[in-house]
């Protein structure tokens, strides 16, 4: 598709799609919990869809009156065979949390998914899930999906010290460990967003947090709950960035999660010179409004314990290096190579096609600023966050137009992303 360019002084308010990663979990709690969760301000996107068709598979109840999801939840025991192989589309976070809860069914169960799925390791998952006595199998006895998981009655707790900064193997961890008899320990390489220990708090089980090191006793039984899902910071993303590099331009985001697990992105964009303004008014100051405007940008280097605080937002952030003065460096971001794409390729090549300067590393990429860009014909790959930082691009181009292949990919997340680029510039 042809994408729009040439634009400047994008200004108005906007309330960005509801937390993907909250809304897998409302789905994924309420089922494995007892009596009825109800879920409001539901991401109806593709992934977040594909969890709840799973576990209405799995024989879960759930409703969807366009407004609320309800679901009837029976606990984990309530969980039942599927009828037939659980397609989970283009979504990472189901194919590897469900596993986890899986692990303690007493039926085998396989999923596939889409091309892209097919590529995404698996081994991180299924390593700790076998030794807690799951049998987890990916095809042809590999790592990659479609994978089978066979569950046990009689899980196993561990101390798991995470090769990887992963909130999806540890996640995929603890839901292991609520049916584990026993205590599991799991020990994070970084700190990862933690909305599935919030979460398990919030529907009354019992969990410790210390540092990097996370302690859950089994089993346990969780009750069912009323979940309010924040606006994503991931898909805020992109509108932040076009308020900070598009030339008189003011936007203000609303109800946007403030999870410190999540907010790295606000922490780049504060040491690289942005003019951000928060208004925290969310319960617990997790969700609040942001306002960004047009800035004088300055190249940092962004390594280490942030990185997991904003890996899905890292393709956008190199972006915003390409329009700011100086050189950024990215480092210690190997996990972007399994994403729904190698987004460290995708980046630099499609970036590159428009006239930016980005030499891509083993572990991140090194971008120079300030270039300016032009028109041509790039591509998603398939990866909706590719697509949607291509099209904030495109706002710079004065000349000549992008075509964007593959760009039906953004409705995984974010379904009205060119709607709501529209009300900024009209």
């Amino acid at each position: 598709m042809k994408l729009t360019t040439n634009k400047q002084g994008l200004s108005g308010t906007l309330c960005v799609p509801s937390d993907k990663s909250i809304s897998h979990r409302g789905i994924m709690f309420g089922a494995i919990a007892h009596g009825v969760t109800r879920v409001h301000n539901f991401l109806r996107g593709e992934d977040c869809l594909s969890t709840l068709e799973a576990f209405r598979a799995l024989g879960v109840k759930i409703e969807d009156d366009g407004e609320v999801i309800t679901i009837h939840g029976k606990g984990f025991e309530g969980l039942q065979k599927p009828s037939a192989a659980i397609n989970i589309g283009n979504s990472g976070t189901t194919i590897r949390l469900t596993s986890g809860i899986l692990a303690g069914s007493n039926f085998s169960t396989e999923m596939y998914g889409d091309n892209s799925i097919a590529k995404r390791p698996m081994a991180r998952v299924m390593n700790p899930l076998n030794k807690m006595g799951a049998k987890c199998t990916g095809k042809d006895g590999g790592e990659y999906p479609p994978i089978t998981i066979t569950g046990s009655e009689n899980l196993q707790p561990i101390r798991y010290e995470m090769p990887v900064a992963s909130a999806q193997v540890k996640s995929a961890i603890l839901f292991a460990g609520l049916q584990a008899n026993g205590e599991t320990v799991v020990i994070e390489k970084e700190k990862t967003r933690d909305h599935t220990e919030d979460m398990i708090l919030q529907f009354g089980g019992a969990i410790e947090v210390d540092d990097k090191e996370i302690r859950i006793k089994g089993p346990q039984t969780l009750h069912g709950q009323t979940v309010v899902v924040p606006g994503d910071i991931s898909s805020a993303a992109f509108f932040l960035v076009a308020g900070l590099i598009v030339p008189n331009s003011k936007i203000t985001l609303e109800n946007v999660g403030l999870n410190p697990t999540r907010t790295g992105i606000i922490d780049v964009i504060k040491e690289m010179g942005g003019k951000i303004t928060i208004e925290e008014v969310g319960e617990n100051n997790k969700s609040g409004k942001i306002t960004v405007e047009t800035s004088n940008l300055k190249g940092i280097e962004i390594k280490g314990e942030i990185i997991p605080r904003l890996i899905d937002e890292l393709p956008i952030i190199a972006l915003m290096a390409t329009q700011a003065n100086g050189v950024t460096v990215i480092k210690d971001a190997e996990e972007l190579k399994v994403k729904e794409t190698n987004r460290i390729d995708a980046v630099a090549n499609e970036l590159n096609r428009l006239g930016a300067n980005i030499t891509p590393t083993d572990d991140g990429m090194i971008i120079q600023g300030k270039t300016a860009l032009n028109g041509g014909v790039v591509t998603s790959y398939g990866d909706h966050r590719i697509g949607m930082m291509l099209q904030i691009a495109a706002l710079l181009v004065k000349e000549g137009t992008i075509e964007l292949e593959k760009a039906e990919a953004i409705a995984v997340s974010y379904p009205n992303f060119f709607n709501d680029l529209e009300k900024l510039y009209t």
